[in-house]
């Protein structure tokens, strides 16, 4: 059964998403946990947060992968979490995709694509996320970037934006990622870009306190009409994406 909560606090609204509430595909080759509705689970209260359309927790076994096939006007994100990702695509692109990278694909007009583990002896963990984009039919592009993970030690690190100038990749939509692995008791607070933007926190390891609420590893939590909100850690090595997209 899942299980999920939308609740408001004082001005802003928020909506809890815990992990064991995901949908859950297993096909033995892929192991896919799926935040938001995804091929065959849907579930109508849980199509989209704003305009991040997808957040699936892929685990490919080694040796495997996804055929080629093709994608239109989305903007698509890969963040490896464990292991490598190797990338072919119509554009020409041929990459392997690390732990400590990012990719993005502007799917745009139209783009074929695989994504393959690079090894055949160990599991590649990686998250999925597709962004509803703000300009239609746009020329598909790639872009693929290596962080430094000291610039998230026990901070955010802005790894996506809407603007190529800025850190981190870049789509075509008003959105902010920022990635931040923190110690016990640390805490930081996150200021939205766009004060009417929503804002997805996502945990990857460990736990952490969003807005006074208490979040596990892999529970996501959404929050509207808030603008400022609050990040403690509580425990070490405690990991976390945060999503910042328009809410239209």
């Amino acid at each position: 059964m899942h299980v999920y909560t939308y609740i408001c606090i004082k001005d802003m609204k928020t909506i809890l998403h815990t992990a064991d509430s995901r949908g859950h595909a297993n096909h033995g080759w892929l192991d896919s946990w799926h935040t938001f509705s995804f091929g065959h689970y849907y579930d109508p209260s849980r199509v989209r947060f704003g305009v991040l359309r997808v957040l699936n927790d892929d685990t490919v076994a080694g040796g495997m992968g996804f055929g080629r096939h093709p994608h239109d006007n989305m903007e698509i994100i890969s963040i490896p979490l464990e292991g490598d990702l190797k990338h072919q695509d119509s554009m020409g692109n041929v990459a392997v995709i690390k732990h400590g990278d990012i990719q993005v694909m502007s799917a745009g007009t139209g783009i074929q694509h695989s994504e393959q583990n690079a090894h055949t002896d160990r599991p590649v963990k990686f998250l999925q996320i597709w962004v509803m984009p703000n300009k239609q039919n746009v020329t598909p592009r790639y872009d693929q970037i290596t962080l430094n993970s000291a610039d998230s030690k026990n901070t955010l690190q802005q790894v996506l934006s809407p603007n190529a100038d800025d850190a981190g990749v870049w789509i075509h939509q008003h959105a902010w990622f920022h990635l931040g692995t923190f110690d016990a008791g640390m805490r930081a607070t996150y200021t939205q870009k766009v004060a009417e933007n929503g804002t997805y926190f996502f945990v990857l390891e460990g736990s952490f306190i969003i807005n006074n609420q208490q979040l596990n590893r892999r529970d996501g939590l959404g929050v509207e009409e808030n603008s400022i909100h609050s990040i403690e850690a509580l425990s070490s090595d405690s990991k976390i994406l945060v999503i910042e997209v328009p809410m239209g």
